[in-house]
């Protein structure tokens, strides 16, 4: 007789994405996420190939929350210039509740080898926002260079960076205002 599960996919998942906040991406070890479960560290290869599968399913996860979020932020906004402003401010309340993990996912270069349906459909939203702004032809580009600048932006919000003095929430908001009405007109 085979011996019980005694974890899940999801629960292995949801462990490593609050060990990746709470210990970082080095902290999201094998053996971690096992004591955290309650497993033995071998138990978790039945449902993991390796570590950086972990990591992948761990940021393709966040990847799928930060989508929701971004599709109920824009929900029911028929005005593309409301609803950018409601993504980019859940994009920010997103990356304040989880810091490290959307580091990871914004990570240049990082080699996560994300599912593309994942990203696609986590895209969905700011490229149907850039369009309307911006144009079917560069709804792309608008919506990388919105990703960009929020990436930007909270990225160095994140770490610090700003040292200028100020009010950091109103330069947002001004970074919302500014980069809407630019694609609001090469469109």
């Amino acid at each position: 007789m085979p011996t019980p599960d005694r974890t899940s996919l999801d629960e292995i998942v949801a462990a490593g994405r609050s060990l990746l906040e709470s210990g970082g991406l080095s902290g999201l070890t094998m053996q971690a996420v096992a004591d955290r479960v309650g497993v033995r560290a071998p138990s978790l290869y039945k449902r993991v190939r390796d570590r950086s599968e972990l990591v992948a399913r761990v940021a393709e996860a966040t990847i799928r929350e930060l989508g929701d979020r971004l599709d109920a932020a824009a929900a029911g906004e028929p005005d593309p210039r409301r609803a950018l402003a409601a993504l980019a401010r859940a994009v920010r309340s997103f990356a304040r509740g989880r810091p490290v993990a959307f580091g990871v996912v914004f990570s240049p270069g990082a080699d996560l080898d994300l599912d593309p349906e994942s990203l696609a459909r986590a895209s969905a939203t700011v490229i149907r926002i850039a369009a309307e702004l911006a144009g079917e032809e560069r709804a792309l580009d608008a919506a990388r260079t919105v990703t960009a600048w929020l990436n930007g932006f909270v990225g160095m919000e994140l770490s610090g960076a700003f040292r200028l003095g100020g009010d950091v929430d109103r330069a947002f908001e001004f970074g919302i205002v500014t980069l809407t009405e630019a694609l609001t007109r090469r469109g």
